[in-house]
């Protein structure tokens, strides 16, 4: 009994196998797909203000981690071409300080405190819907460091002055307001 167990096992085993292997003989494999990252533009504006043209495929496919000794130095040079008289930031950075932070193009999420490009106190910790962070950017780069006590370095250029979304967001998903 055990050898016709075994033998009708392996005749039903190798048969199986004949069959699954046969349905595909005429089919050829799928080709291997690849994917390119085509931009990276995790603050608005910065890679736009800050990449030279030449430099913008480089940029979009390098990796985060690579970044800021890839292009510190150019960011760098494009800031003190933008403004000359850059000492330090609202934010207490130097040139090379804040150019290292802006080459690391990188949405910063906090998990502890308000999700928020800027509100006066929390900076990149997220990006909120109504966060207007083209003049934050502006203030940081045009502001000098006492943009933030009233007293700008550049006061003509640290405001886009759009003050608002010009329709109110949605509390609920999708959030954003609707086109019409």
């Amino acid at each position: 009994m055990k050898s016709i167990n075994s033998k009708l096992f392996a005749v039903l085993f190798v048969g199986s196998s004949l069959l699954f292997a046969s349905c595909d003989k005429d089919e050829t494999p799928a080709a291997t797909v690849f994917y390119q990252q085509a931009d990276q533009m995790a603050r608005p504006a910065i890679n736009t203000v800050f990449v030279g043209t030449a430099d913008k495929d480089a940029f979009n496919t390098t990796t985060p981690s690579a970044m800021n000794a890839a292009f510190q130095t150019k960011f760098q040079a494009r800031l003190l071409g933008l403004n000359a008289g850059y000492t330090t930031n609202a934010l207490g950075q130097t040139a090379a300080a804040f150019t290292g932070l802006l080459a690391t193009d990188v949405l910063n999420v906090s998990t502890t405190a308000p999700t928020t490009f800027f509100d006066g106190t929390n900076v990149l910790t997220g990006r909120a819907l109504a966060d207007d962070v083209i003049d934050v950017e502006l203030i940081l780069l045009f502001g000098g460091p006492n943009a933030l006590t009233g007293s700008p370095t550049n006061p003509g250029l640290i405001s886009d002055n759009v003050g608002a979304n010009d329709k109110a967001f949605l509390a609920s998903f999708p959030y954003l307001a609707s086109p019409f």
